[in-house]
């Protein structure tokens, strides 16, 4: 699978996030190829689990763990979440979801596992959650904009509190399209609600999102 740029910028904020936590273990559940879990390990020292379903992604997650100079931190765990028998609770937990439901699917079956929900529901995601974090757990989760106030309402009906959102469009002539949340099993107040612009109407990247991504992009 091709790298996203909302992708890129989740874990950039997630990276950036979790320094300011204490936190001892974390799972990525769907990592593809394992971009989040590296970008949260090149700036933390928490343990991470990469799960991921389909055996070539994670064939590839595995070998870029090993690539990378954080390899000791990060393990992949080939199989299907829903199915493991999971002995680990985990601070946080962070998730890139199957965007997809109803729509057209790929004749490429790898695709339609990465890109649609039938393998990974976000109700699959809370009771995961639920399941696999400690008492004091946090979870973090990318959406579509069109889906996130749906998921918050089912967040909080399983008792997660919603901590932190951020909207983000490609650029000011754009509806927002993503959104970043992050939620806590313990009440808290909303940190933040917030916005983010990817690209200026010139094309070039925003100050917001370069300061972001200036650590993991080579050319920024």
């Amino acid at each position: 699978m091709k790298v996203c740029t909302d992708a890129c910028l989740f874990g950039a904020i997630m990276a950036n996030y979790l320094e300011k936590q204490n936190v001892n273990s974390l799972a990525d559940i769907g990592t593809g190829t394992g971009l989040l879990s590296l970008m949260v390990a090149q700036k933390n020292k928490c343990l991470i689990d990469a799960y991921e379903i389909d055996e070539n992604a994670a064939l590839q997650a595995e070998q870029n763990f090993n690539r990378s100079p954080w390899h000791a931190k990060l393990r992949i765990i080939k199989g299907n979440i829903k199915t493991l028998h999971i002995n680990t609770s985990y601070d946080w937990i962070i998730c890139n979801p199957p965007f997809y439901e109803n729509s057209l699917r790929s004749n490429n079956q790898h695709k339609n596992i990465a890109m649609h929900s039938q393998e990974l529901l976000l109700e699959d995601v809370l009771h995961i959650c639920e399941e696999c974090l400690n008492g004091q757990g946090k979870f973090a989760i990318l959406l579509p904009y069109f889906r996130s106030t749906a998921f918050i309402g089912m967040a909080h009906q399983k008792k997660f509190f919603l901590e932190y959102k951020l909207d983000i469009k490609p650029s000011p002539k754009h509806h927002f399209f993503r959104t970043i949340c992050i939620f806590s099993k313990q009440p808290t107040p909303l940190l933040t609600d917030d916005t983010l612009t990817i690209r200026e109407v010139n094309n070039n990247y925003t100050t917001y999102f370069t300061e972001l991504l200036k650590d993991y992009y080579l050319f920024l």
